[in-house]
């Protein structure tokens, strides 16, 4: 139920016939553009990792260890 190469080769000469291959030239430098835009956004937004630091939950607390009868 696919379209083979012969359907695909028809189509595209009536695409070329209708709008013309400045026409569509245009377009796929446009799209082109979106792509570039949408990686270069991609690499420019920074990921939630590294948005938020790490939540270090650990406390350090100084001081010494006694015993009852030291502290007496």
């Amino acid at each position: 139920m696919g379209f083979g190469i012969k359907e695909l080769v028809v189509i595209l000469i009536i695409v070329v016939l209708v709008f013309g291959t400045k026409k569509i030239k245009n377009i796929g430098g446009d799209v082109g553009g979106w792509i570039r835009d949408f990686r270069k956004a991609m690499k420019d937004e920074p990921s939630p990792d590294e948005d938020a630091p790490a939540a270090d939950n650990r406390r350090v607390i100084e001081g010494e260890a006694r015993t009852e009868k030291e502290h007496v």
